[in-house]
Protein backbone atom coordinates (compact mmCIF):
# COMPACT_ATOMS: atom_id res chain seq x y z
CA UNK A 1 0.00 0.00 0.00
CA UNK A 2 1.54 3.14 -0.61
CA UNK A 3 2.79 5.63 2.00
CA UNK A 4 -0.02 8.40 1.40
CA UNK A 5 -3.12 6.03 1.77
CA UNK A 6 -1.60 4.02 4.82
CA UNK A 7 -1.34 7.15 6.56
CA UNK A 8 -4.82 8.74 5.46
CA UNK A 9 -6.19 5.08 6.51
CA UNK A 10 -4.34 5.31 9.80
CA UNK A 11 -5.27 8.92 10.23
CA UNK A 12 -9.13 7.80 9.39
CA UNK A 13 -9.64 4.88 11.99
CA UNK A 14 -8.13 6.63 14.95
CA UNK A 15 -9.84 9.90 14.15
CA UNK A 16 -13.29 6.83 14.24
CA UNK A 17 -11.84 5.37 17.44
CA UNK A 18 -11.83 8.54 18.93
CA UNK A 19 -15.22 9.90 17.67
CA UNK A 20 -16.63 6.52 19.13
CA UNK A 21 -14.85 7.37 22.75
CA UNK A 22 -16.63 10.73 22.53
CA UNK A 23 -20.30 8.15 21.79
CA UNK A 24 -19.33 6.60 25.04
CA UNK A 25 -18.73 9.76 26.94
CA UNK A 26 -22.33 10.89 25.88
CA UNK A 27 -23.71 7.34 26.61
CA UNK A 28 -22.48 7.94 29.96
CA UNK A 29 -24.04 11.49 30.68
CA UNK A 30 -27.13 10.33 29.41
CA UNK A 31 -27.70 6.99 31.20
CA UNK A 32 -26.40 7.82 34.72
CA UNK A 33 -28.26 11.39 34.24
CA UNK A 34 -25.48 13.36 35.50
CA UNK A 35 -24.07 16.39 34.08
CA UNK A 36 -21.80 19.08 34.68
CA UNK A 37 -23.12 21.88 32.60
CA UNK A 38 -26.56 22.88 33.84
CA UNK A 39 -27.77 23.73 30.18
CA UNK A 40 -27.40 20.35 29.85
CA UNK A 41 -28.98 18.97 33.03
CA UNK A 42 -31.91 21.19 32.47
CA UNK A 43 -31.81 19.50 28.07
CA UNK A 44 -31.88 15.63 29.79
CA UNK A 45 -33.73 16.10 32.78
CA UNK A 46 -30.54 15.13 34.72
CA UNK A 47 -29.12 15.87 37.47
CA UNK A 48 -26.48 18.69 38.06
CA UNK A 49 -22.97 17.52 39.08
CA UNK A 50 -19.52 18.82 40.23
CA UNK A 51 -18.19 15.36 38.90
CA UNK A 52 -18.91 13.49 35.38
CA UNK A 53 -19.72 10.03 36.26
CA UNK A 54 -17.14 7.08 36.66
CA UNK A 55 -17.66 6.00 33.14
CA UNK A 56 -17.64 9.57 31.44
CA UNK A 57 -14.36 10.34 34.23
CA UNK A 58 -12.70 7.30 32.24
CA UNK A 59 -13.48 8.03 28.71
CA UNK A 60 -12.23 11.93 29.29
CA UNK A 61 -9.15 10.13 30.45
CA UNK A 62 -9.08 8.06 27.37
CA UNK A 63 -9.41 11.18 25.36
CA UNK A 64 -6.62 13.22 27.29
CA UNK A 65 -4.31 10.05 26.30
CA UNK A 66 -5.46 10.02 22.99
CA UNK A 67 -4.69 13.65 22.63
CA UNK A 68 -1.32 13.01 24.32
CA UNK A 69 -0.15 10.32 21.67
CA UNK A 70 -2.25 9.96 18.33
CA UNK A 71 -1.35 14.24 17.43
CA UNK A 72 2.62 13.31 18.01
CA UNK A 73 2.15 9.98 15.89
CA UNK A 74 0.65 11.25 13.03
CA UNK A 75 3.61 13.64 12.73
CA UNK A 76 6.17 11.64 12.86
CA UNK A 77 4.14 9.54 10.33
CA UNK A 78 3.64 12.62 7.82
CA UNK A 79 7.03 12.87 8.02
CA UNK A 80 7.78 9.58 7.11
CA UNK A 81 5.26 9.72 4.31
CA UNK A 82 6.90 12.98 3.18
CA UNK A 83 10.55 11.54 3.17
CA UNK A 84 11.72 9.82 0.00
CA UNK A 85 13.03 6.07 -0.12
CA UNK A 86 11.59 5.01 2.87
CA UNK A 87 10.21 1.43 3.50
CA UNK A 88 6.43 1.20 2.64
CA UNK A 89 6.45 -1.79 4.45
CA UNK A 90 8.04 -1.02 7.59
CA UNK A 91 5.71 1.95 7.86
CA UNK A 92 2.38 -0.21 7.13
CA UNK A 93 4.16 -1.98 10.48
CA UNK A 94 4.05 0.89 12.82
CA UNK A 95 0.73 2.28 11.59
CA UNK A 96 -1.01 -1.19 12.08
CA UNK A 97 0.77 -1.73 15.48
CA UNK A 98 0.19 1.57 16.75
CA UNK A 99 -3.43 1.82 15.67
CA UNK A 100 -4.14 -1.70 16.83
CA UNK A 101 -2.77 -0.82 20.10
CA UNK A 102 -4.63 2.10 20.86
CA UNK A 103 -7.97 0.53 19.92
CA UNK A 104 -6.81 -2.18 22.52
CA UNK A 105 -5.66 0.80 25.10
CA UNK A 106 -8.70 2.30 24.63
CA UNK A 107 -11.43 -0.99 25.69
CA UNK A 108 -8.67 -1.83 28.75
CA UNK A 109 -9.38 1.70 29.34
CA UNK A 110 -12.85 2.18 29.78
CA UNK A 111 -13.12 -1.71 30.94
CA UNK A 112 -10.27 -0.96 33.75
CA UNK A 113 -8.19 -4.13 32.31
CA UNK A 114 -4.77 -4.11 33.63
CA UNK A 115 -1.83 -5.34 33.11
CA UNK A 116 -3.20 -5.13 29.53
CA UNK A 117 -3.82 -1.42 29.11
CA UNK A 118 -0.06 -0.44 29.99
CA UNK A 119 0.96 -3.84 27.52
CA UNK A 120 -1.25 -2.00 24.70
CA UNK A 121 0.46 1.33 25.82
CA UNK A 122 3.74 0.24 25.41
CA UNK A 123 3.72 -1.60 22.37
CA UNK A 124 2.12 1.53 20.33
CA UNK A 125 4.50 3.77 21.95
CA UNK A 126 7.16 1.46 20.71
CA UNK A 127 6.01 1.39 17.74
CA UNK A 128 6.21 5.09 17.15
CA UNK A 129 9.45 4.94 18.75
CA UNK A 130 11.20 2.76 16.19
CA UNK A 131 9.73 4.91 13.70
CA UNK A 132 11.28 7.61 15.13
CA UNK A 133 15.19 5.91 15.14
CA UNK A 134 13.99 4.58 11.37
CA UNK A 135 13.64 8.62 10.41
CA UNK A 136 16.69 9.69 12.30
CA UNK A 137 19.19 6.80 10.79
CA UNK A 138 17.33 6.81 7.61
CA UNK A 139 16.86 10.64 6.98
CA UNK A 140 18.82 12.79 9.48
CA UNK A 141 21.96 11.14 9.61
CA UNK A 142 22.23 9.36 6.45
Amino acid sequence: MPLLRMYALTTIILGFKMFANSLVQGKGRVSTSIFTNPEDAKLFGGKLEAQEAPSVQRAASVWRNDLENIPFFLIVAGIYVMATGLSAEAFEIYCVIFVVCRILHTIFYLNAVQPWRTVAFTIGTGAMFAMMIHLLIEVVFV
